[in-house]
């Protein structure tokens, strides 16, 4: 099971890729990975209104299974198969388009606004509507990768350091 094909897509070149979706996330992953491999199928998993990209997919060739999942088979520490209407199949790589949710709580509480797709609002140094609230991550963008986060957490540091500074009377230089 993958979640990242920015990250290792690569890995699944030419080969046979299930993205499992509910609605256009998954519709827009497997464009995505249609990239990488001509054997890419959208097994999506929600409501039929969900999914408004079909004609995008058939377009690019990419079969669309709406079904519920009954079984994952799993041998040793990989995904082997995937089971739905009594029937089993294998697939090279399985990625999960199923979205996230992000844990913005804490900071709502603390008077942190939102933006429109329900991730915290911050600017350019990552710092939120609270002075002195600063985020990074996922709570922030929907691109969940860990080398943005880094780099946002390493924004907001600077940030925070540079607010220290100014409050001893420092200035960078």
């Amino acid at each position: 099971m993958r979640i990242c094909p920015i990250c290792d897509g690569f890995e699944a070149i030419g080969k046979s890729i299930a993205v499992i979706g509910d609605g256009d996330l998954g519709a827009r992953e497997a464009a995505f990975v249609r990239t990488y491999s001509e054997q890419v199928c959208l097994i999506h998993v929600g409501p039929p209104v969900a999914l408004t990209r079909r004609d995008d997919l058939k377009r690019l060739g990419v079969p669309v299974i709406e079904t519920t999942i009954e079984q994952v088979h799993i041998e040793g520490d990989r995904l082997i198969a995937l089971s739905w209407g009594g029937k089993q199949t294998s697939f090279d790589a399985v990625y999960s388009a199923l979205g996230t949710t992000p844990e913005c709580g804490l900071a709502v509480d603390l008077g942190a606004a939102l933006g429109e797709d329900g991730r915290l609002a911050v600017d350019d140094h990552q710092q939120t509507s609270v002075p002195g609230l600063y985020a990074a991550g996922d709570v922030v963008r929907g691109l969940n990768q860990l080398t943005v986060a880094s780099a946002e957490a390493a924004v907001a540091a600077t940030a925070i350091h540079n607010r220290f500074r100014q409050a001893e009377g420092m200035t960078a230089d």
